[in-house]
């Protein structure tokens, strides 16, 4: 029997799955509304480094993600040119040993289909695009695109970078294009012939770089993706097909191994990308924000999807901590935006490993047992 308010989740990404595998373990009643009409594996890595490994352990899925991910044994940082090294993070074993959990790189479709299995599919309706929403004392009524309605005690809004209910709560809002681009793909390894790459890499330009690395057990698929700057484009789409020409001409003179991937990646997908100041609230009475509707940040850090699986964990906890659920969306923001606001401003500044760094601020942190601050700071069911 399920407890406690009924919660609506808009968005079934990484955040939105992770909110709903983590409040239906605490016994609540969940149903997600997604406004795409199909999950599609795009090629695109992702790393799940410890923080982010935390959650999958308390969800029960480390098992399975380090039977297919990746375990690198450093993170390199490199000069573009010469290949010098600027600064190598040590993982793997050392890693694992300090955080107490991995670091991985893995399919970021290989994991949202983890995610997806926690929540069986008949709570997850798909091409339900948001058109509104209303707060009555009934609940929160959602009307979508199709005509159709729904109604729950409470609406987590996990829709992403362009959020219709952060635009609802607190108006339109225009992005900043940062004049900059990015192009990504996974590619069979296959295609380098036999030429050897890092395992994980980031090759600093001096006013672009890309990163490179494997993202399966077997190292039988590569993944990079490209930071540089391309004033004129500013489509945000993550599917929209980069031109190989383009990209290839945007590092050339780029250290061997660079030029040798990208002669052999087939195609790729390109988007622009684009910031967006932190917010002056989160949630308004039983309507709350999370991940990329509250908090996007530039992919500088690899932390996008990490904060917001971050998020609904401490989300969770803080419903089941406070019974009124508007106090609750409050005392979660209280508990999370400092992190999320230092993590946005630190990627912003694309200074993230260029030269040694102490990465356990971000990484030694473990969502299930951070304590709840309230918003005076008084700490509050610090363990739940």
């Amino acid at each position: 029997m399920s407890k406690g308010p009924s919660i609506a989740i808009l968005g079934a990404g990484m955040g939105g799955l992770t909110a709903a595998a983590s409040l239906r373990r605490r016994g609540y009643s969940v149903r997600i509304y997604e406004q795409a009409s199909k999950f599609v594996r795009l090629g695109a890595g992702i790393q799940m480094s410890p923080n982010a490994m935390q959650v999958l352990r308390g969800l029960g899925l480390e098992p399975y993600i380090r039977s297919i991910a990746f375990q690198p044994k450093s993170w390199m940082n490199r000069e573009w040119e010469t290949g010098a090294m600027k600064f190598d993070l040590a993982l793997g074993a050392a890693a694992e040993a300090q955080y107490a959990a991995p670091y991985l790189l893995m399919h970021r479709g290989d994991l949202h289909t983890a995610l997806a299995s926690l929540v069986p599919e008949e709570l997850i309706e798909l091409n339900k695009r948001l058109v509104d929403f209303d707060q009555t004392p009934s609940g929160v009524v959602m009307r979508f695109e199709d005509g159709s309605t729904a109604c729950a005690d409470a609406l987590i809004a996990a829709d992403g970078v362009h959020s219709r209910v952060r635009e609802i709560i607190l108006g339109p809002e225009q992005s900043k294009f940062s004049g900059r681009v990015a192009y990504r793909t996974t590619f069979p390894a296959s295609l380098l012939n036999g030429y050897s790459i890092d395992e994980c890499t980031k090759w600093w330009g001096p006013d672009r770089h890309i990163v490179i690395y494997f993202v399966t057990a077997p190292q039988d698929e590569v993944y990079f993706v490209t930071s540089n700057p391309e004033p004129d484009w500013t489509r945000e789409s993550w599917s929209a097909t980069g031109d190989l020409d383009e990209l290839r001409a945007a590092f050339v003179g780029f250290h061997d191994q660079v030029q040798r991937v990208l002669r052999a990646c087939p195609k790729v997908h390109k988007w622009a990308l684009v910031e967006r100041d932190p917010l002056p609230r989160w949630s308004v009475g039983n309507v709350v924000l999370l991940g990329d509707a509250c908090h996007p940040m530039t992919p500088y850090m690899a932390q996008g999807a990490a904060t917001s699986m971050e998020d609904a964990v401490v989300l969770s906890r803080c419903i089941e901590a406070e019974p009124d659920i508007a106090a609750a969306f409050l005392l979660y923001e209280a508990a999370r935006k400092p992190r999320t606001s230092k993590i946005q401003l630190t990627s912003h500044m694309n200074t993230w490993m260029r030269q040694r760094t102490d990465p356990s601020w971000v990484y030694g942190y473990d969502a299930w047992s951070t304590p709840l601050q309230a918003e005076q700071g008084s700490p509050a069911n610090a363990a739940m």
